[in-house]
């Protein structure tokens, strides 16, 4: 928890508390000693964003489009090249394609069922618990929390809320709610993630939150001219700094807001009301790029884990409910390729494409066959699954499927190896295995395999 506490005069009765971290009267010295403590810790330097693509996403329309095959069968929307010799996506990713060589493809994932959860991550909790229960709540440094879930409403106030139904991604995990991931824009765990001595009704939205953090960054600035020790001013604003700015994404160059952008993409006038699921395709196409582009600022200030998802929107059954796979993929799948496209160019732009792991999959497939009006049912046998950055081998399609695209015809990479992966990228898995106070259900999961082939 980051806790600021101001008396009727600023002076020195100012105290910050990040966590554990009391900040009251910290200099530069204090500074650097947090950063030892953080060093200290089994921690990699890099962060995960972990892009949820809730519903089950199709293998075959996404990354693996079969085109060899019956037409019942081969994706709906075709195909396009990548620049991997032979390896062709489905057409809703022009973008992607053109990056291919910055992606691991994984043409081999079983998820082991067909339910709505969130079983790619850990049981039906975040894997952002595990991280936040070996890194702590907040940075050190910075008091940026370490575990956030971003839905629409960070950046769309008037989204619809968070999904919690088949897994919820802000509860408390098995670790408790220190643990738990801060939700900016929800209007529950973010106050309690964040409290400013003030009643939490003050704090619904973001934007509140940010109008009073820039009411205590003035109180700064009269406290400094007044003489309080320069030190202590930096420390203060750093924190401030850190964790109010990268959740204000008006402090992007426009150009870069731009490119990000997948609002234009899809209309809300062009797309057909009849589906319930209407206004998820809406704030999806709203948010996701704007998403991406906050996990990017969050990570850079100290995050890490980020979880970023729109709700329940790849679940083309072709029903009252969810579209078919043709007009589905036109509202999901170019914000898909449009927002992951940007994220990966920003990274690497800002020299943080092996700081970063992108990981993208749903919490399932869908099935090889086309029903019969025009969608894909639910599917545990094979799942999309493609991963980017983190200093990992990109460039390759690891596994192949069955010829209908409905299982492996290589060894299959599991959850354990998603795990696994993840584990090696976000700790010094050595260093864990070591470590006093680590759970015996974390230590378990650093003796998991990471995907066969994707590390070094």
């Amino acid at each position: 928890m980051l806790t600021f506490q101001e008396t009727t005069r600023f002076g020195r009765r100012v105290f910050l508390r990040v966590g554990g971290l009391s900040l009251g009267g910290l200099a530069a010295s204090g500074l650097n000693e947090a950063r030892a403590i953080s060093s200290e810790r089994p921690l990699s330097d890099k962060s995960v964003v972990f892009l949820f693509l809730h519903g089950g996403p199709s293998q075959i329309e996404t990354f693996d489009p079969h085109m060899f095959a019956p037409v019942e069968i081969r994706s709906a929307t075709g195909e396009v090249q990548t620049t991997l010799p032979g390896v062709t996506f489905g057409a809703s990713f022009p973008r992607l394609a053109a990056r291919a060589e910055r992606l691991a493809i994984v043409r081999s994932f079983v998820t082991g069922d067909g339910n709505h959860d969130i079983k790619p991550v850990v049981g039906r909790e975040s894997f952002g618990d595990i991280y936040s229960q070996v890194a702590g709540g907040n940075h050190p440094a910075t008091g940026m929390p370490t575990n956030i879930a971003l839905f629409p409403r960070a950046v769309e106030p008037a989204a619809e809320p968070a999904q919690t139904t088949f897994g919820n991604f802000t509860a408390a995990g098995p670790f408790g709610p220190a643990s738990a991931p801060f939700v900016p824009g929800s209007g529950g765990p973010f106050q309690r993630n964040m409290t400013l001595a003030m009643p939490a009704s003050r704090f619904d939205d973001r934007t509140a939150l940010l109008r009073q953090l820039d009411g205590l960054k003035s109180s700064l600035d009269e406290a400094e001219r007044a003489g309080i020790d320069g030190s202590r001013a930096k420390a203060y604003h750093m924190l401030l700094n850190g964790v109010a700015d990268a959740f204000d994404l008006s402090r992007e160059d426009n150009r870069t807001i731009a490119r990000y952008d997948t609002a234009p993409l899809v209309r809300p006038e062009n797309i057909d009301r009849k589906w319930k699921n209407y206004n998820h395709y809406v704030d999806n196409a709203k948010a996701l790029g704007k998403l991406l582009l906050m996990s990017r600022r969050l990570c850079e200030r100290g995050a890490g884990f980020v979880t970023v998802t729109t709700n329940f929107v790849w679940d083309m059954h072709a029903d009252e409910n969810n579209a078919t796979m043709t007009e589905g993929m036109r509202y999901m799948g170019l914000p898909l390729d449009y927002a992951v496209s940007a994220f990966l160019d920003d990274l690497d732009a800002r020299g943080l494409s092996d700081k970063i792991l992108l990981v993208c999959c749903g919490e399932m497939g869908r099935t090889p066959k086309i029903n019969a009006k025009g969608g894909r049912d639910h599917w545990g046998n094979l799942a999309p699954l493609i991963l980017a950055g983190g200093g990992l081998g990109m460039g390759q399609v690891i596994g192949k499927s069955s010829r209908n695209g409905g299982e492996p015809n290589t060894d299959p990479v599991t959850i354990k190896h998603l795990i696994g992966t993840v584990m090696h990228a976000l700790f010094d898995v050595g260093k864990l295995r070591v470590a006093r106070g680590v759970p015996r259900e974390i230590l378990q999961m650093a003796e998991l395999s990471p995907i066969p082939g994707l590390h070094g």
